[in-house]
């Protein structure tokens, strides 16, 4: 019987540990800059780092929360999210840009004190246990696991790879290089830690990649 891999709310971790987690710094190939916005320029949240099995790469997943809502950043084509497939190894952490200036004059640093939520990063880092549960569908084993395991259904962050559980309809994006179907890598949910929940609308996040190309694709529900 196949099984899903779910991901599991668990402990904290260094902001650049090269393990699946959310939130904390992303690594990419040396050089990379750190992705902005199409809609609105600025600088992009990184959400999280997904670690594929098999040496098939890492996942990196930004979504804007400059203007949330105005960015259409629940969208995979729009320009309000980014998600990168990168190689396995040699990975370096991105460098922090500069924060966006406020619009009372007020200088980044100011404006930082006046607000704690920084648009560039959730405010902790959260890692993930892996747990295989018997059967395809992603709902199913979430309560199954949350019945076993006495801890509430919301601790489960996602899945990793196995079947889209869409809340709406499908809508697996196209490989803007091939315009082949990507394939469906995981399902993000916000979690119960407010310090670590990606804005998704109360809904659940899907990403995709398509590996010969070399790219992925991120979007959410609600």
């Amino acid at each position: 019987m196949s099984a899903t891999t779910l991901l599991i709310h668990d402990g904290s971790a260094a902001p650049d540990a090269p393990v699946t987690r959310v939130g904390g710094l992303p690594l990419a190939p040396a050089g990379t800059p750190w992705p902005t916005c199409t809609a609105c320029s600025g600088p992009l949240q990184f959400i999280a780092h997904l670690v594929l099995d098999g040496g098939r790469g890492v996942l990196a997943v930004f979504m804007c929360a400059n203007d949330p809502g105005g960015c259409e950043e629940w969208s995979a084509t729009a320009g309000g999210n980014r998600a990168y497939l990168f190689p396995p190894a040699g990975l370096v952490p991105i460098p922090l840009p500069a924060l966006p200036a406020s619009e009372d004059g007020d200088t980044d640093e100011e404006a930082d004190e006046e607000d704690d939520e920084d648009v560039r990063q959730p405010g902790a880092v959260r890692t993930v246990e892996r747990v295989a549960v018997a059967g395809p569908e992603y709902g199913a084993a979430a309560k199954a696991w949350s019945e076993r395991s006495g801890r509430p259904r919301r601790h489960v962050l996602g899945q990793l790879g196995g079947v889209a559980d869409w809340l709406q309809y499908d809508e697996t994006p196209d490989c803007a290089g091939c315009g082949r179907p990507m394939e469906f890598v995981a399902q993000l949910e916000e979690g119960p830690d407010p310090l670590t929940a990606p804005n998704f609308g109360s809904g659940s996040a899907y990403a995709h990649a398509c590996e010969p190309c070399g790219r992925a694709a991120f979007l959410w529900q609600c």
